[in-house]
Order: C-alpha cells, then sequence, then structure tokens
C-alpha cells in the first residue's frame, strides 16, 4: 500500500508512525514535498516539488550495510531502466550521475521495523547554490521531463526485490554495478586517502592505505 501526500515534514516519520500502528512491510509513503527532508549525518535533504520522495515499511532481519547496498542498487536499476541512463552507486548507497548525486537513501530503525527513506531527484531544474556543484537531477542530464508515477512504482518494485536479495547475492551484484569496490582513489572522511580495495564478506569497504589496509564501518567515501 502506498500513501500519497502533497506535503509532509518527512515521508521517514510518516512512515515510522506507520509502523508504529502495525502497517505490514512493504508500506510506503509517497510525498510531492517535505518541509524537512531528512539525510544522512543529520543532514536536510532538498526537498523541491519536483523529486521523488518516498519512505518504505521493511520487515527484515538483514543488517547494515547490506540493506542500504541493496537499496542503492534497487534505484539504480530504476533509475537507469527508465531514464536509459548509466548511474553509479557511491559506497554505501548513494546514486551517482556523472560523479554528482542524484538520489539519497538512508535507513533507521523505528518500532520494530527498519524505514528506507529514499530521496531521486527527477525533475528539479536547479539547485541552491550551496549543493549546486554536488547534485545533479535527471531533468539536468537528460534535458527532459520523466514520469515520476512510472518511476515511483518502479523504485517500489525494485526495492522490494533487492531487500529480499540473500548477502552473497547483494555483494556480487554491487561489486558488478559500483566503480567503488575495488581500484578507486578515495579520501574517506578527509582523514585519509588510498585504493579501494574489495568489500569484506558484510559489505563494508576496505580502502589500502600507506599504513596498511582499512575497513571502512561508516562515513563519507569520496573520490580523488
Amino acid at each position: 500500500m502506498i500513501h500519497r501526500l502533497e506535503i509532509t515534514e518527512s515521508t521517514m516519520l510518516d512512515a515510522a508512525r506507520l509502523a508504529a500502528e502495525g502497517a505490514p512491510h512493504g508500506t510506503a509513503v509517497a510525498a510531492e514535498r517535505q518541509t524537512r527532508g531528512i539525510g544522512r549525518h543529520r543532514h536536510s535533504w532538498d526537498s523541491q516539488t519536483h523529486g521523488l520522495y518516498l519512505s518504505v515499511i521493511l520487515r527484515l532481519p538483514t543488517a547494515q550495510p547490506i540493506l542500504t547496498m541493496a537499496l542503492g542498487l534497487a534505484v539504480q536499476r530504476a533509475v537507469n531502466d527508465l531514464a536509459f541512463v548509466s548511474a553509479d552507486i557511491r559506497w554505501p548507497n548513494d546514486v551517482m550521475l556523472n560523479e554528482r548525486k542524484l538520489a539519497g537513501i538512508m535507513v533507521q530503525a523505528a518500532n520494530e521495523a527498519l524505514i528506507a527513506g529514499i530521496g531521486v531527484n527527477v525533475n528539479q531544474p536547479s539547485f541552491p547554490a550551496e549543493i549546486e556543484a554536488i547534485a545533479t537531477s535527471l531533468r539536468i542530464e537528460t534535458g527532459l521531463e520523466h514520469d515520476k508515477e512510472a518511476l515511483l512504482g518502479r523504485v517500489l518494485t525494485e526495492v522490494m526485490r533487492c531487500a529480499a536479495l540473500p548477502k552473497q547475492e547483494v555483494l556480487r551484484q554491487f561489486e558488478r554495478n559500483s566503480s567503488y569496490p575495488t581500484g578507486k582513489h578515495v579520501e574517506v572522511d578527509g582523514l585519509y586517502r588510498g585504493i579501494t580495495a574489495g568489500l569484506d564478506e558484510n559489505g563494508f569497504l576496505k580502502v589500502a592505505t600507506e599504513s596498511g589496509v582499512q575497513t571502512v564501518f561508516a562515513g563519507g567515501v569520496r573520490p580523488i
């Protein structure tokens, strides 16, 4: 079931409330606009009326970062198939197009469920000055208006499919569909630099540095 809203504070908060009321696995909240969109690390998410804002209740035992990686795969596949682009996934789950962020994903535990929040920049013609160098939209990249309703349906379909994949299949697909797991020159949270050296058995990123191999459990990974 999809709960559709014209405007809301945050679809993640709405989904959390529905989860507390016992809403089943797969229940989704979609909004045309958020007044306080939530990003990772307490960042806000620019939520203009041109984007796709969606939160899904997942009642799964899947651990991080496997689930977030699976969700990145889901959004990447939906976007690529419907917009005919070649999006990348920055570990663990940012969907990128031409090295700019096209979609953000985060997962929070709430009321014995997991809430997957997804924001995709669809028909936005521009961005605030503070993020215009790092964000992009399907409209900017393709010069076309895109069918948000079709994208919403496809994202939901792929989320349910990918969230149910076994761990090893998520790892296999991520390594095949992301440029980040191996051979990428990156900086981690401004603390150190190195070359990505694969994923461990739980999906955490390994980075080979001058002082040895570091495992990235959380934080910002940026190409250099």
